[in-house]
């Protein structure tokens, strides 16, 4: 079971931005796809954004392309995620996990961290 502790959210006012990262436990970290996802107040969880293990291929969902960035350092099995020109529906808690499909499907009886509360004020 891979552990994830999330940092690096904060309040910010709208068009400024937060970097978030996620460190993971576990050797494998490496060879594991990762994704960002969100929880916005009374909203179900939605993913966010993917990485790929093997080439850093990237995968946005619609609402962030062009002003959130997912990257990856293996070396300190960190994933991040660089957020830029915030709205204030990006408020959410920040989660990262590993992922099975580049479209955010994670694996079955996959725990979650406490995630990293982000506030966009307008």
């Amino acid at each position: 079971q891979v552990q994830l502790v999330e940092s690096g959210g904060g309040l910010v006012q709208a068009g400024g931005s937060l970097r978030l990262s996620c460190a993971a436990s576990g050797r494998a970290f490496s060879t594991y796809a990762m994704g960002w996802f969100r929880q916005a107040p009374e909203k179900e969880r939605e993913f966010v954004a993917a990485i790929n293990w093997s080439d850093s291929r990237t995968y946005y969902t619609d609402s962030v392309k062009g002003r959130f960035t997912i990257s990856r350092d293996n070396a300190k099995r960190t994933v991040y995620l660089q957020m830029n020109s915030l709205k204030p529906e990006d408020t959410a808690v920040y989660y990262c996990n590993r992922i099975a499909t580049m479209t955010g499907v994670i694996y079955k009886n996959t725990s979650w961290g406490q995630g990293t509360a982000v506030t966009v004020s307008s």
